[in-house]
C-alpha cells in the first residue's frame, strides 16, 4: 500500500494535520513546492523533511558527505552553476556511510536535495555518461560542500599554470594580443584561469592584500596574511602586462593609460562567498605596481563582546557609546581594525527608534538598518558636503569615515555640540596624539576638550597558533624588557611561534586587536586647554589610570595569545 507524505509526516514527525493544510493552501497560493513551504514556516527541519522523502520513496538519507578521498573527476565534466542550481552531487562509492547502498552493485552514487529533480539527473547522468545510478537524500549544505571542495581540488595550482603557460608562451601572446578585449576570453584562457586562481586561492588562505610587483627581470606575487606579506608566486616577466591588463579590464580601468595612477574595483564570487576587490595601480621603474586589496562581503560583523576586549575595557566602551552627544574617535593605521570596531559600535547601537547616518569611503559592509553613504568625489560628494547634508537628516548617531580636513572636522565639531553623537577615525600612532592631529586641522582646543568625550587607539596582534606554539621560558634580561618581574611572571606560560601547516609555516592564526582607551574627563580637558603636546597628555592618562597600548599586549602574552616579538613589532615599544 502506498504511503502519503502528509500520513508520513503526521506519523513520525508529529506534524500537524492543521499545519499541514495550511502549507498546502499557501502552496497552492504562491504556486511553490509543499516542502519548500514547510521549511519556511519552519514546521520541519531539512533533515527532517528529507528522512520523510526518504521513507516515501525508499531513499537512503545522509546527513553528512565525505570532504576526502573522494573522485574529483566529475569537476571536469559538469559545469559547478548545474549541480549548484540543482544541488546534487556525484559521490564516491569507497566512501558510503550507508551499508546498504554498498551491499548493491557496485554502481555510482549521486546525491540529491530534490528526489523529484527527475530530468537535472537524467541530465548529470548523461554528463557522466553512465546509465544505472543509485540516490541518496542530503542536505543542501553538505551537498554545495563537497561540490566546492571538488572543484577547488580539481583546478590546477598557480605553479602549475604558470609552467603551462611557460611552454606555450609565444602561443600564448600572440593569442591575447590580437583579442581586442580580454573579457571576450573564454574561461579557459591561460590567464584568466591564473588571475582566477590567484584570487581564489588568496581569499581561501584569508589574505587581505594581494600584491603583482614588477620587478628588473620577473614578477613578483605576494599574499599579505593577518598583516604579514608572503611571496607566494612568481612568474615570468614576460607575464607582466597581461596580468595587468586583466585585471584592469575587470576593474575598468583605462588599460591604455600605463603612465599615470588609477583605481578601479569589481566584485567576485567564490562559492558562496560575495568578495568585493579594490584595485590600485602604479607607475614605478619597471612597469605598472598593481595591489587588489579583498573585501570579503559574506562574512560577519563582530559584535562587541567578540572584539577581544577586556571586561573592564568592553564596560568602558559600552557607557562611552551610551552618550546623547559627542565625539568619539578610533585612531590607527590603515589595516588596524578601525572600521570593524567602529561598525560593531553602530550595530550594537542600532535600532528601530535611533537614526543612524554614515558617510563612508568606501562603504565597506552593508549594515540593516543604518543609513550608509558612499564619498564620490567625482561629483563632489566629499565628507564635508555630505556631512553638511546629514545634520540635516534628523540623525542621532553619525559616523564620519575618516576626518580628513579642516572642514570635515568643524562640522563633525559642531554636530556634537548639537546634540549628536558623532563617531570617525583619525591616523595617528596612538590616543594623545589624535589630540594633536585636531589642532593640527584647525580646531581650537576649547572646542576638542568640550566635544571629544574619548579616543580608542588600537592595533591587531597575530595570534598563535593552537596547532604549533610552543612554550618556553623568557630570560631574565627579556622580562626586565618587558617590565616583569619573575614573580610576576612564574604564574603565567610564554609560548614561541613554530610553524605548521595550518598556520601557513607562521606560527599564527588570525589577529585580535588591542586597545588604548584614553577618556578626557576633566583634569585631561584642562590640560587640553593648556597644551596639546601628545606626551603630556598621554603621561597624564596614564597616571589616571589608562593602559597603553603596549600594556594591552603584554596582558594578551601572559594569557598565552600571542608573542612577546609580536607586542614589540605592533606598538614600535
Amino acid at each position: 500500500m502506498k504511503q502519503h507524505l502528509s500520513d508520513i509526516l503526521s506519523r513520525d514527525f508529529d506534524v500537524d494535520q492543521q499545519d499541514l493544510a495550511e502549507a498546502r493552501r499557501l502552496a497552492k497560493e504562491q504556486n511553490a513546492p509543499l516542502s519548500e513551504v514547510l521549511l519556511k514556516k519552519k514546521i520541519l527541519t531539512e533533515s527532517q523533511l528529507l528522512q520523510a522523502f526518504g521513507r516515501l520513496y525508499d531513499l537512503p538519507f545522509w546527513a553528512k558527505l565525505p570532504l576526502d578521498n573522494f573522485d574529483t573527476g566529475f569537476a571536469r565534466k559538469v559545469p559547478i552553476q548545474f549541480l549548484k542550481k540543482y544541488a546534487m552531487v556525484p559521490i564516491c562509492r569507497a566512501c558510503a556511510p550507508d551499508s546498504e547502498v554498498m551491499s548493491k552493485q557496485e554502481r555510482p552514487v549521486i546525491a540529491v536535495n530534490d528526489p523529484s529533480a527527475f530530468q537535472p539527473l537524467d541530465d548529470l547522468a548523461r554528463l557522466l555518461e553512465i546509465d544505472e545510478f543509485d540516490l541518496v537524500l542530503s542536505p543542501r549544505d553538505a551537498i554545495y560542500s563537497v561540490i566546492n571542495m571538488a572543484f577547488d581540488s580539481s583546478r590546477d595550482t598557480a605553479e602549475q599554470l604558470v609552467a603551462d603557460m611557460e611552454e606555450n608562451g609565444g602561443d600564448i601572446i600572440s593569442e591575447i594580443e590580437e583579442t581586442a578585449d580580454l573579457l571576450d576570453d573564454t574561461s579557459d584562457a591561460p590567464i584568466i584561469k591564473l588571475v582566477n586562481h590567484v584570487i581564489s586561492q588568496s581569499v581561501k588562505i584569508g589574505a587581505s592584500d594581494i600584491h603583482i610587483e614588477p620587478e628588473q627581470y620577473s614578477l613578483k606575487i605576494r599574499y599579505r596574511v593577518d598583516g604579514i606579506l608572503y611571496d607566494m608566486l612568481t612568474p615570468p616577466k614576460w607575464m607582466q602586462a597581461s596580468l595587468v591588463s586583466r585585471i584592469k579590464v575587470m576593474s575598468s580601468m583605462n588599460i591604455a593609460e600605463k603612465r599615470l595612477p588609477q583605481d578601479g574595483r569589481f566584485e567576485v564570487r567564490i562559492g558562496n562567498q560575495s568578495i568585493d576587490v579594490r584595485v590600485s595601480t602604479i607607475p614605478i621603474q619597471y612597469g605598472e605596481r598593481l595591489v587588489m586589496r579583498l573585501l570579503n562581503k559574506s562574512g560577519s560583523l563582530f559584535n562587541l563582546s567578540e572584539l577581544g576586549l577586556s571586561p573592564e575595557k568592553l564596560d568602558k566602551i559600552r557607557q562611552l557609546i551610551s552618550y546623547s552627544h559627542g565625539i568619539i574617535l578610533v585612531t590607527g593605521p590603515t589595516g588596524s581594525g578601525k572600521t570593524t570596531t567602529l561598525y560593531a559600535v553602530l550595530s550594537s547601537l542600532n535600532s528601530p527608534d535611533i537614526n543612524i547616518i554614515t558617510i563612508e569611503d568606501p562603504v565597506e559592509y552593508q549594515l540593516k538598518g543604518v543609513n550608509q553613504i558612499q564619498v564620490n568625489p567625482k561629483i563632489e560628494l566629499t565628507f564635508a558636503r555630505g556631512l553638511r547634508s546629514i545634520v540635516r537628516q534628523d540623525p542621532d548617531v553619525i559616523l564620519i569615515g575618516e576626518m580628513r580636513d579642516l572642514e570635515t572636522a568643524e562640522i563633525g565639531v559642531q554636530s556634537a555640540l548639537t546634540g549628536h553623537l558623532v563617531f570617525s577615525t583619525l591616523h595617528t600612532n596612538d590616543s594623545a596624539s589624535a589630540i594633536t592631529r585636531l589642532v593640527d586641522l584647525g580646531i581650537e582646543p576649547f572646542l576638542i576638550s568640550s566635544s571629544v568625550i574619548a579616543v580608542i587607539a588600537q592595533r591587531l596582534l597575530r595570534v598563535l597558533c593552537n596547532e604549533c606554539k610552543q612554550p618556553y621560558a623568557p630570560d631574565k634580561a627579556t622580562l626586565e624588557r618587558l617590565g616583569l618581574t619573575p614573580e610576576q611572571a612564574e604564574n603565567s606560560v610564554f609560548y614561541r611561534p613554530v610553524g605548521c601547516s595550518s598556520c601557513f609555516n607562521s606560527g599564527y592564526r588570525g589577529r585580535v586587536a588591542i586597545y588604548e582607551i584614553l577618556e578626557l574627563k576633566q583634569e585631561l580637558q584642562n590640560l587640553v586647554l593648556k597644551t596639546y603636546d601628545s606626551h603630556r597628555i598621554k603621561n597624564e592618562a596614564v597616571r589616571l589610570g589608562m593602559t597603553t597600548l603596549y600594556q594591552n599586549g603584554i596582558e594578551k602574552v601572559l594569557s598565552g595569545v600571542t608573542t612577546i616579538e609580536e607586542v614589540l613589532r605592533v606598538t614600535q615599544n
